[in-house]
């Protein structure tokens, strides 16, 4: 093939035939070729469409696990989650559970109240890894924070952790608590934790000397330092109880419960470990279905371990 320039915005195309001796010879117009570059606006739609699947791939793969997980539909070949992920796709427990606690951030930030944002979403899963421990109206307010400064666009992951590390920074470096991290409270002489001594809190908010808190029934605020004990849980650890926290909290809001319902719930709001025994998991999930908290087919199974201890949703 040889290509020779004829005149401006014109190429003459010779493809020769070694043994007959003989070129068939076509010029074609520069501009020709670059019409063949543009997209239709059917191809345009399509190319978004499939650029949003693959910057979504992640958050697919995290629902499609959770899926998997809460359904137990792993046991017909394994006894436990992690073992299945590892041999089916090569992910180890903390990638996998990484893709999953991505995936409901995702779900979080694209409720209502983010809804200026709503079309900027995390890309990736690192960039929703720092937001997991966290809960979900601070999720909220540290990606909408990240996404103003990466100047309206999609944030880095190097953004997200400034933005949240500025967010949940002590005010004073007396306070070693932080955003996220689940303590047990120690009402002692307290008033405003008569009835939650021995209660898991989770901290939302961090002052100089005192911590706001969320713990099973409500929120408690300023209270110090000498009513927290730090369980010392790891980040998954803590989204674990979140999860735990956020179930009980919308068994709460439906006002409708039985005293034997709020007996139970007030018995996981004092456990001292971050998962739920297969019996406390069946009572509270008979208890949403019961409510309407989770529609009929809906409801989640998490015994991954096939043992008496049942890690949370």
């Amino acid at each position: 093939m040889q290509l020779t320039h004829n005149s401006p915005g014109a190429v003459t195309i010779a493809l020769v035939e070694p043994k007959a001796n003989s070129a068939l010879v076509q010029t074609v117009r520069v501009e020709d070729l670059d019409s063949t570059l543009e997209l239709t606006i059917k191809e345009q739609n399509a190319r978004e469409q499939l650029e949003k699947q693959v910057e979504q791939s992640f958050y697919l793969a995290g629902k499609a696990l959770q899926q998997l997980r809460d359904q137990r539909l792993y046991r017909s070949t394994h006894s436990r989650f992690e073992d299945y992920c590892l041999e089916r796709f090569g992910f180890h427990r903390r990638h996998s559970y990484n893709l999953i606690g991505a995936a409901l951030v995702v779900d979080n930030l694209s409720v209502i109240e983010c809804a200026q944002f709503v079309h900027i979403l995390p890309t990736r899963e690192s960039q929703c890894r720092p937001l997991t421990p966290l809960e979900p109206t601070l999720q909220r307010v540290a990606w909408q924070q990240s996404v103003a400064y990466a100047g309206g666009k999609v944030p880095s992951t190097r953004i997200v952790k400034e933005v949240l590390k500025e967010l949940t920074r002590p005010t004073n470096i007396n306070n070693p608590h932080y955003v996220g991290e689940v303590c047990l409270l120690l009402a002692k002489d307290e008033p405003k934790l008569r009835g939650k001594n021995k209660c898991w809190a989770i901290v939302s908010a961090v002052q100089e000397d005192s911590c706001h808190l969320q713990v099973w029934n409500g929120i408690v605020e300023f209270i110090e330092l000498d009513y927290l004990q730090s369980l010392n849980y790891s980040p998954e650890e803590c989204t674990q109880i979140q999860e735990l926290a956020t179930r009980l909290t919308k068994l709460l809001d439906t006002g409708t419960l039985e005293k034997a319902a709020c007996v139970l719930l007030e018995h996981l709001g004092k456990i001292k470990r971050p998962y739920l025994t297969s019996l406390e998991e069946q009572v509270l999930k008979l208890i949403e279905q019961e409510s309407g908290v989770y529609p009929q087919g809906e409801e989640t199974d998490l015994n991954d371990s096939g043992e008496d201890k049942m890690m949370m949703q």
